[in-house]
């Protein structure tokens, strides 16, 4: 993966391993906050919708990851403390190790990829029947490719509440790869193709064909199948049937291209003939 390379001094708050606290740029003359936060020493605020995408980690003088991105929230001015109206978008931070308070330098950067996995199924966002598919999208990917954070999602079979998930895990958080389950079939509330087709820049029609082709080697019924895949800034999304069995297979057909095809999304220069 093409990694860049940052520095930033940031004030800590002391946390214990685990420990989830937003970024912001906190002013000194400010009362104390009720809510803690780990404090930016200058403006701007690390861009957690481009610099500091979902995985990226903070690194010590030791060369040791202290802190990494796990995800980003909208918080107000009165849980800043500031003296300002407005809200800021703050990236979530997780303490990989015990932190005490203090201002410190880190180098930011991050390796490999972040997967969001998604699972389409009204029982199983109401509870009422255990996700399957989720962790096996999850386990495949991890062993074909390297993974810098992942995280799962259950939601019903709504395309808004997908299409909103979708575009804030691409566009906001900055998941590289997002991989959903179900809804590509015929029944009527299969509607994951006409929720995210509108959103893709770019189809990958090339994916698209090698999951049918390997689906239909294994059974004809595979026909019916619409799964999409498709770009959305710089993240590849993949729609894959509901089944663990249509899941494996589709993967399966498409996971020796997603490292090159990620690489090349995310502006690898070198010839692909290499």
């Amino acid at each position: 993966m093409l990694a860049t390379e940052t520095i930033h001094t940031l004030s800590l708050h002391a946390c214990a391993e685990g420990d989830i606290l937003p970024l912001a740029f906190l002013p000194a003359t400010a009362a104390p906050s009720p809510y803690p936060a780990h404090g930016a020493a200058v403006r701007p605020l690390p861009d957690g919708n481009r610099d500091w995408r979902i995985g990226t980690c903070l690194f010590d003088a030791s060369g040791t990851a202290r802190l990494k991105v796990v995800g980003r929230v909208l918080l107000p001015h009165t849980a800043l403390a500031s003296e300002g109206p407005h809200a800021q978008a703050c990236p979530l931070l997780e303490a990989l190790t015990p932190l005490e308070a203090g201002t410190r330098t880190f180098a930011a950067r991050r390796e490999h990829w972040a997967l969001a996995w998604i699972t389409l199924s009204d029982k199983g966002a109401a509870g009422l029947r255990a996700d399957e598919s989720g962790p096996l999208m999850a386990s495949e990917t991890r062993a074909k490719l390297p993974l810098c954070h992942e995280q799962g999602f259950m939601i019903p079979d709504d395309p808004q509440a997908l299409r909103s998930l979708v575009m804030e895990l691409a566009l906001g958080q900055g998941y590289d790869l997002i991989l959903t389950s179900g809804g590509t079939g015929l029944a009527p509330r299969d509607t994951t193709p006409e929720a995210l087709l509108p959103l893709f820049d770019r189809r990958l029609p090339g994916f698209e064909q090698a999951m049918m082709q390997t689906s239909l080697a294994k059974t004809p019924t595979a026909a019916i199948s619409r799964a999409v895949a498709g770009t959305l800034d710089r993240t590849i999304v993949i729609t894959l049937p509901g089944s663990r069995k249509a899941v494996s297979e589709n993967l399966a057909a498409v996971l020796p291209a997603l490292g090159h095809a990620l690489e090349k999304l995310h502006g690898d220069p070198s010839d692909c003939g290499k």
